[in-house]
């Protein structure tokens, strides 16, 4: 709206002024006569109501100790036991990766890439 008004001239301000009064009185009239009061304004309203610190605090610390629980729950049900490599089955790994960076370097390069 800001960027409305900007845009406007100073006699089209003055008649958008003119127009908001009267709508003004008009609702006034109207609320006289139905034995109302005026309509509330977006300002006159009761703002919301707001959470207090210890509040927001107490809520958030129940949700982080649903989360460790849960974390706590899923690594010990899920958690695989780690499966051993026999020495002998290592050994072979171990040589054919010398193999391989014998056969890298023997070709002059420094990583086993391309």
């Amino acid at each position: 709206m800001s960027n409305l008004l900007a845009n406007m001239s100073s006699g089209q301000l003055k008649q958008a002024i003119n127009i908001k009064e009267q709508i003004e009185a008009l609702e006034s009239k109207l609320a006289a006569l139905l034995g109302g009061t005026p309509a509330a304004t977006p300002a006159a309203l009761p703002k919301k109501r707001t959470m207090s610190a210890a509040g927001r605090a107490r809520i958030a610390a129940a949700q982080r100790a649903r989360w460790a629980k849960l974390a706590g729950k899923r690594t010990k049900a899920t958690a695989k036991p780690r499966r051993k490599m026999s020495p002998k089955a290592r050994k072979r790994l171990s040589q054919l990766a010398k193999a391989r960076w014998a056969k890298a370097k023997a070709a002059g390069k420094a990583t086993l890439k391309g």
